[in-house]
């Protein structure tokens, strides 16, 4: 502070003509003290042990301090209502940026909202998602880790623990903080505490052995050469932290080494300082009992390696430099300053106050300072590792940059890290952390080696997180996906479904197109159905040859060739349209196959009615006076036919047109497959064309049956019954099986009942006549079949 003074002092530029004075006042860190010394300020008195005498009455303008956040809440509270500016800095509680509380409180360096931001980012950047915090029971620590673990939260961290301690604290309460980290399982910790704090806990950690922890520490300590100087057991080796970004202010090394300034200081300071950092005394006289060495006042403060001496401190340094500066440029505005400036205003600490919230301006070294609406300057720090070299010391690497106001915040660059535990690898060997070689000159054949510090491991494709009862949502178990779900990426919280035509694959990471199953061709059981089909036609196609060839003969003659030749025709196309349900449905197909089924076997079983009333209408016109014959003669039975027929094909024609089978991509049967079938559309339709056909069949089997026991030469009526039996038995039983059948089974089903009762009907029907006419030629005459008995053949 007394540098920059007397740099403003001594140039032409700011405040030409004027000379700023000040007071130093040592609160010694009591709060209470620091209050009664600002009240004593803004009273106007204050005896100073350090001053610069003014010739003018003094009157505090700005006052420049305090170091802590808790003093500086405690002193802006105090001063608000005199609106005279308070600068701190290294007070960086985000408390005091609420300008309702601390109106006049402004700041150099930045607020702890955005470190502890910044900090819960450099977690999550390294995957860090199960962590310790420790923090200092002030201000300080309590809010900025209050800020910490809110941002943690959002950004999916979890705390295992977090406690607090101060230095001032008894022995118990730090064991118990030592005992959470014994029986912790986070391999990271969040330091969130001041050096002196962080000494006191270091010295437990140390007693106790409790290294390899890999710490994350704010700009309090983690560029503090006296406290890595402090650290003989290597407990912070690695760590890594934000840091006020490295500062150069040209002349102000030389400045505070200058012997003589500090020897003419007036008071007991330069003697405090000198005897501390030499560990010598003064006038030895006085104290007999103290066996320190007598100071000389000539000793060589260039070669001590102290914090104060290696400028380590340079970045608060610069931050007081700061504020001194632009306090002097709020006096320069206010007074009008140019060549001269105007000494007869009177100066109120509240127009200082609205003057250093708009100033802007860059030091000599380049830096802008300014303060927003919060009095806080922007927020940019260094990320700083701990690099231990092979003499024993701790390097302070910059490894990366964090800046509140870049669209990307967190840059890390390309320099070898350095963890707990010797973590770093160089072409998979492990190398020891100790580099003084400068092997770290040739950072691409290092390997980043990350500590791990999570409560679960990462759920891999194929898993979603379950989690685990009365943990945080960082603790959790990896459960597969179920089936007909997937997840494709890492730590998925949900399995996704696949689309319908989709099925999960083995490792549940990723849908495979389903299996579509239909009643194919190349199938063993398709191959099968269609050679029966084909195998139906021919039979059929060479009883017709027969009885077409044989068509004169009695046998062919006896009962009604037109109704023959048409039954044979009708199941030649039933054997044929069971082919139409083989193969994959279409929308042609599929309203193809029930309706020419329908329609062919209601031909069929009209012919087979036909056949049975010949047979009982030739028996009634046997009988006297009956006339029977000439209402049901040949052209009676094709109208007969005809009507029966017609009736299914307007059954069928409404059903096509209200509501026809399409083909349907059924999912419910099978879970991995697709089963491609028919719907029938309108369930109305379809069991109207299946009723239809049993009634007729039914109606068929009832006339049969009437007639089983008319003379022997018409009894065609018993093989009727017969083939209407079977017809009946085949349906019937299809009804359930159908039902029941998945899939492709319920088509083969339909196919078989289709086949099954056909060849009941060329059977049994059929097949006698055909034995007579090829195996027994010389029954095939009118007298056998007029004689009795050879009716067992027909």
């Amino acid at each position: 502070m007394v540098f920059a003074i007397e740099e403003i002092n001594n140039r032409t530029d700011l405040l030409p003509g004027l000379s700023l004075g000040y007071k130093i006042y040592d609160s010694c860190g009591s709060i209470a003290r620091a209050v009664r010394v600002a009240l004593a300020l803004a009273n106007g008195d204050g005896d100073s042990p350090l001053d610069e005498p003014c010739i003018r009455p003094a009157q505090v303008q700005a006052i420049v301090g305090e170091t802590a956040s808790s003093p500086c809440m405690a002193i802006a509270t105090v001063i608000g209502p005199f609106h005279i500016p308070l600068i701190s800095h290294f007070a960086t509680c985000a408390c005091l940026s609420d300008k309702v509380k601390y109106p006049s409180f402004l700041r150099t360096i930045p607020s702890d909202y955005y470190q502890s931001r910044a900090l819960a980012q450099l977690v999550k950047y390294f995957g860090w998602t199960w962590v310790g915090a420790i923090r200092t029971n002030d201000d300080y620590g309590n809010n900025g880790m209050a800020t910490f673990t809110e941002t943690a939260r959002q950004l999916g961290i979890c705390l295992e623990f977090s406690v607090s301690f101060f230095r001032m604290d008894p022995p118990d309460k730090l064991k118990k903080i030592i005992d959470v980290i014994k029986v912790s399982t986070s391999k990271v910790i969040v330091a969130f505490l001041s050096h002196m704090d962080l000494e006191v806990l270091i010295h437990q950690l140390s007693h106790h052995n409790l290294t390899g922890y890999q710490w994350v520490g704010t700009e309090s300590w983690i560029f503090d050469s006296q406290m890595a100087a402090m650290d003989q057991t290597h407990i912070l080796d690695g760590a890594i932290g934000l840091a006020i970004p490295k500062a150069h202010v040209s002349g102000m090394r030389e400045f505070m080494l200058d012997i003589k300034r500090l020897n003419t200081s007036g008071d007991d300071t330069f003697r405090l300082f000198w005897e501390t950092l030499f560990t010598c005394q003064f006038e030895r006289a006085n104290s007999s009992g103290d066996k320190r060495r007598e100071c000389s006042g000539f000793e060589d403060l260039s070669s001590v390696q102290k914090t104060f001496t290696d400028m380590s401190l340079m970045p608060i340094f610069n931050n007081v430099y700061k504020a001194v500066y632009a306090v002097a440029h709020a006096l320069h505005d206010i007074l009008g300053c140019n060549t001269t400036c105007n000494t007869n205003l009177q100066l109120q600490p509240f127009t200082i106050l609205r003057h250093l919230k708009k100033i802007r301006f860059r030091t000599k070294e380049g830096d802008e300072v300014y303060f927003n609406e919060n009095g806080d300057p922007t927020a940019k720090y260094e990320i700083i590792n701990w690099q231990p070299t092979v003499n024993g010391t701790v390097k302070f690497v910059t490894v990366g940059l964090y800046d509140a106001s870049a669209n990307k915040q967190l840059n890390l660059n390309n320099r070898t890290l350095i963890w707990a535990k010797n973590s770093h690898k160089v072409s998979g060997v492990c190398v020891p952390q100790l580099i003084a070689k400068r092997v770290y000159k040739f950072p691409y054949i290092f390997v980043m080696q990350v500590p791990v510090s999570v409560c679960s491991e990462k759920c891999q494709p194929g898993t979603r997180k379950v989690l685990q009862k009365g943990k945080p949502v960082c603790c959790y178990d990896c459960v597969r996906c179920a089936e007909g779900e997937f997840s494709n990426t890492t730590d998925s919280v949900t399995c996704m479904r696949c689309h319908p035509d989709f099925w999960s694959n083995q490792r549940r990471d990723a849908c495979t197109r389903k299996e579509a199953e239909f009643l194919s061709y190349k199938g063993v059981m398709g191959s099968l159905l269609t050679t029966a089909s084909l195998l139906g036609s021919c039979l059929t196609a060479a009883v017709a040859f027969v009885y077409f060839k044989n068509r004169k003969t009695p046998i062919v003659r006896a009962n009604n060739s037109e109704l023959s030749f048409l039954l044979l025709l009708s199941l030649f196309l039933c054997f044929l349209c069971s082919l139409t349900f083989i193969g994959r449905p279409t929308e042609w197909s599929c309203m193809l196959r029930h309706t020419a089924f329908g329609i062919t076997f209601v031909l069929c079983i009209s012919c087979v009615l036909g056949k049975t009333v010949v047979v009982l209408m030739a028996f009634r016109s046997t009988l006297p006076d009956s006339h029977v014959m000439k209402w049901f003669g040949p052209l009676q039975q094709r109208l007969s036919v005809l009507a029966f027929t017609l009736i299914q094909v307007v059954i069928c024609v409404l059903w096509l047109i209200i509501a026809p089978p399409f083909p349907f991509k059924n999912f419910k049967e099978f879970k991995d497959k697709i089963i491609l079938e028919c719907a029938v559309g309108s369930p109305l339709g379809f069991w109207a064309v299946l009723g239809y056909i049993g009634i007729l069949a039914l109606l068929c089997f009832v006339l049969a049956f009437l007639a089983r026991k008319l003379p022997d030469n018409f009894n065609e009526a018993k093989l009727i019954t017969f083939s209407m039996l079977i017809f009946s038995a085949v349906w019937i039983t299809f009804i359930p099986a159908y039902v029941s059948s998945p899939g492709k089974f319920s088509v083969a089903v339909e196919i078989f009942a289709i086949l099954a009762s056909s060849f009941g009907l060329l059977i049994c029907i059929f097949l006698p006549k055909c034995y007579i006419i090829l195996m027994r030629p010389e029954k095939n005459t009118k007298k056998s079949i007029r004689s009795k008995g050879t009716v067992k053949f027909l």
